[in-house]
């Protein structure tokens, strides 16, 4: 609290704006991803007061927490006589790797679809980027087959009252990250909403990262490709000569 204090305190000698001023925090601003790691919980929190002192007028806060993009492709699935196979297809150029919101209160409640829109305000609102000829109607369906299958992993999430606020001062929120989380630079942008408008945003940063014999791995897999690929072959080669012999021998 003592570092959210100053952290306000010097937002209002750098700015002389009369607007209310967000200043969030999190409760870890670097995440290590060590063997046998199982997922975190991050807590996010902050304060929102006007520049003479005084608690803002009455507000909700919406926090949004995005992970690095990627580029993936969406494949559909067709059932051809008795047997699924890949159908129709669409590139996505920066699909986030996770993505999650939480609200004081519904996102229909604090804003228009525009609104929302404009800043990923929920999962129908995330910006995909496809490519090529786009079919509303077509991406539409992609985009939801997508959020759908990131649901299911624990990696798109949303939750409606996930904020709670005190005093119409502090807030604060949870997010919790699966063990299936990408490695990088992960935002959350916080928004302090009243009246179907955003009056005040900020953005915090959160690090992911892998350490110890995974940090190893990673850098030898992107630094050695193709030497990687030959050793994960040779290795699951060598497994399956081993498991013949075993069974052989019993």
């Amino acid at each position: 609290m003592i570092r959210l204090l100053a952290l306000f305190t010097m937002a209002l000698l750098l700015t002389g704006a009369r607007d209310p001023i967000l200043v969030p925090e999190v409760s870890q601003h670097d995440i290590q991803v060590r063997q046998g790691f199982t997922g975190t919980e991050l807590l996010l929190f902050g304060a929102i007061l006007d520049p003479e002192g005084r608690a803002a007028r009455e507000y909700d806060i919406v926090v949004v927490l995005k992970g690095p993009a990627e580029a993936i492709r969406v494949r559909e699935k067709q059932k051809v006589a008795g047997i699924w196979i890949n159908a129709d297809s669409t590139a996505f150029l920066s699909a986030p790797s996770f993505f999650a919101v939480v609200s004081s209160k519904p996102i229909s409640e604090l804003v228009d679809e525009k609104t929302a829109a404009i800043y990923e305000l929920g999962l129908d609102f995330v910006q995909f980027s496809p490519t090529g000829k786009i079919d509303p109607e077509e991406q539409t369906r992609f985009s939801a087959g997508f959020n759908d299958m990131r649901e299911r992993a624990g990696l798109y999430k949303e939750d409606m009252s996930g904020v709670q606020i005190s005093e119409q001062v502090l807030y604060q929120a949870r997010i919790s990250l699966p063990s299936n989380v990408q490695t990088g630079t992960y935002t959350a942008e916080t928004f302090a909403i009243t009246r179907g408008r955003v009056i005040a945003s900020a953005v915090s940063e959160v690090e992911v990262r892998k350490v110890g014999f995974e940090r190893l791995v990673e850098k030898f897999a992107q630094n050695w490709g193709l030497f990687y690929g030959l050793l994960a072959v040779a290795l699951s080669v060598l497994m399956g000569w081993l498991a013949g012999r075993l069974f052989a021998m019993i």
